[in-house]
């Protein structure tokens, strides 16, 4: 009898989550499409939509215009590993100390970790990644077998196709990955890392001994080992040769093979939803903007690659829209991190020697302190744009939200239940991505060297006092911020408002710790 009732009672729980997944997509209950661009170093005030008067952005501003645009929206660190991480598991980056990853580390995420892409498979999607990887590959301990299977990757935690550029565009190997194989790679040009294991592999230059062979342009600091088509790089690599990436052409690979992957999946069931991480190697460095991108906007390089991004993305609009499912797929475009101008190469970005970095008259972090590698605002405050023209109403937003939220709220949002201890930092944020809640987050996390906690306008910074001879640990330091009426984050208010640095601390401490997100908000710490 009690058996019985069980089954009764699951039957029951299923249609309901069904019947709450039919309310959120409409009568007919269609699944949408979900697009995921994920940019590299664009900051907030990068695009047209966000205030940049000297970069045209023409097909962001129109993905904009079509849908809800974010003002306090929020990648989950200020380095581009750790924010990607957390976004793909909902874990905090620290957690398993990842910041920025080097040319040979292994993947950190698990198999047994549950993913965002194991969410939308078990919602019954197709799931592919296409584009800047730098989540790392292979097994801790075993040294990456370039020539063989590259694995544990992508395929390993929930994505059905990958092809990548397997750590970023200035860390070997420059190649390109597709699945578990490296794309076009000659047998006796066999690729190694970090030394030479066969005399048939091809040695490229070394950028400290041999300079002048950094023909594109010269490195400033630490991009000076192997050069590979011109550009210094981090990290020393051998052979590969004709399996080598051609900077310039980079965008239109990912876009092309992009294309290829929604057609074969359309073409093999156009009924079954697709789920697409779009992670484009713009505008990292070195940036190497397509030859017909170059003098597009007002500053160089760093302008000229981000006008490259935004065709990219009006790419991707128009294959949606030639394919007649536009109006049910949802596009959300955001950065890894904020912005960061000289970051290893003289490409011509120009850098006042002043408290707040410009490239020539244009400010990156728009009104916000601060970019990439930094917790103030302007290190995880992005561009975060979301356009389901089914379903989300056009507008502005001032809801707080971070990518960390995506694994709980694509959970909501497909029906799916999480298993017990998956994703604890991530909150669902469902209401707030489609326009219904203008709050979002009641409290919400941000990691740079230090640890950050957001509490609405709310800002309470914790820092680690250098440790002193004989000390366990090194003192905390607490800064606080009021948004509301400093949004530059000049003025530390701490000592004004010690009830609150207590409370607020009390949360950020026992995240920093060790406990869940969810679970500290939940108990006030």
């Amino acid at each position: 009898m009690k058996l019985n009732l069980v089954k009764r009672w699951k039957k029951i729980t299923g249609l309901l989550t069904v019947l709450a997944a039919a309310n959120v997509f409409g009568v007919t209950a269609q699944k949408p499409n979900v697009i995921l661009i994920y940019s590299d170093d664009v900051g907030y005030g990068d695009l047209g939509v966000y205030g940049a008067k000297m970069i045209p952005t023409p097909h962001l501003d129109k993905l904009a215009a079509g849908g809800l645009v974010f003002t306090d929206g929020h990648s989950p660190a200020s380095t581009c590993s750790a924010s990607r991480f957390a976004m793909l598991t909902g874990h905090l980056a620290h957690r398993r100390g990842i910041r920025v990853l080097p040319p040979n580390a292994p993947l950190p995420i698990l198999a047994e970790d549950y993913t965002l892409p194991k969410v939308f498979k078990a919602a019954g999607y197709k799931t592919a990644v296409i584009g800047k990887w730098h989540l790392g590959l292979g097994a801790k301990g075993v040294p990456t077998n370039w020539n063989g299977e590259v694995k544990p990757g992508p395929l390993e935690i929930g994505f059905d196709y990958s092809f990548l550029l397997p750590s970023t565009n200035d860390r070997v190997p420059c190649v390109y990955l597709e699945n578990h194989r490296v794309v076009n790679l000659d047998p006796n040009d066999p690729i190694s890392i970090g030394q030479k294991d066969d005399p048939r592999s091809t040695e490229y230059p070394d950028g400290k001994k041999n300079p002048e062979a950094m023909t594109y342009y010269k490195s400033t600091h630490g991009h000076n080992d192997s050069v590979i088509n011109g550009i210094g790089r981090i990290g020393t690599m051998y052979g590969g040769k004709a399996a080598l990436w051609n900077d310039e052409t980079m965008s239109d690979e990912f876009v092309k093979r992009s294309e290829k992957f929604i057609d074969q999946h359309l073409q093999a069931n156009k009924d079954q939803p697709f789920f697409l991480f779009f992670c484009s190697q713009c505008i990292h460095v070195p940036r190497t903007p397509h030859p017909r991108f170059k003098g597009k906007s007002q500053l160089g390089y760093r302008g000229d690659a981000m006008v490259e991004l935004d065709w990219s993305t009006g790419a991707i609009m128009e294959m949606l829209e030639k394919r007649g499912i536009a109006d049910n797929t949802m596009v959300i475009f955001t950065s890894d991190n904020g912005p960061v101008y000289d970051d290893g190469y003289d490409d011509g970005t120009t850098v006042p020697t002043s408290t707040r970095e410009v490239d020539r008259g244009h400010d990156a972090s728009g009104p916000y302190r601060g970019g990439k590698y930094q917790i103030y605002e302007g290190g995880t405050r992005v561009p975060f744009i979301v356009s389901w023209p089914a379903k989300i109403k056009p507008g502005k937003s001032a809801a707080l939200i971070t990518h960390t939220d995506f694994m709980l709220t694509f959970a909501d949002l497909l029906g799916v239940k999480l298993p017990e201890g998956a994703a604890p930092d991530s909150q669902n944020s469902l209401k707030a991505l489609l326009g219904e809640d203008p709050k979002g987050n009641p409290y919400m996390v941000e990691e740079a060297v230090g640890y950050a906690l957001r509490h609405g306008d709310w800002k309470l910074v914790m820092e680690s006092v250098r440790q002193k001879a004989g000390e366990e640990k090194g003192a905390l330091k607490f800064k606080l911020y009021n948004l509301g009426n400093d949004i530059g984050e000049q003025h530390d208010v701490a000592a004004n408002h010690p009830e609150r640095v207590a409370q607020l601390s009390k949360i950020l401490i026992r995240i920093k710790d060790g406990a869940g997100v969810r679970e500290s908000v939940a108990s006030g710490g």
